[in-house]
């Protein structure tokens, strides 16, 4: 499904990416995935300020090394606040394996903050879950 949106210069750095992803995920296989969703939606490295996920999958090598490698924040949340967030493809796989029903949705949503909408609902890869959410 490719999603393809026209931007000006003034949406620029206003996307969130939401990640979840297997312990151990590499960098190449979140990179690949991440660039996948962001060129099917028209949408560059620039265009995004913040990469966020769950806790656990924040400290992890190829996670941080991601964010480094493009130059956005990582934001690390928690499976209750992750909880909170109102997404539209929650899974009962997910919340038994880590305490919350979304990740990439979720973590997209809560870290690009109140009023914020998914512009990219989770696509998922093998080992990869992504989904992007605009900021207010």
């Amino acid at each position: 499904m490719a999603v393809v949106r026209v931007l000006g210069w003034e949406d620029r750095g206003v996307f969130v990416v939401g990640v979840g992803a297997r312990r151990g995920v590499s960098v190449g296989d979140l990179r690949s995935a991440v660039d996948t969703v962001l060129r099917e939606a028209g949408l560059v490295d620039a265009d995004v300020r913040i990469l966020a996920t769950i806790e656990r999958r924040a400290a992890e090598r190829g996670v941080r090394e991601m964010a480094r490698e493009k130059g956005w924040e990582l934001v690390p949340l928690d499976a209750v606040e992750l909880g909170r967030q109102d997404v539209p493809h929650p899974s009962a796989t997910v919340h038994a394996a880590v305490g919350t029903a979304s990740v990439a949705e979720a973590a997209a949503l809560a870290a690009a903050g109140s009023g914020s909408r998914l512009t990219v609902p989770k696509r998922v890869f093998p080992g990869v879950t992504v989904a992007v959410a605009a900021m207010r």
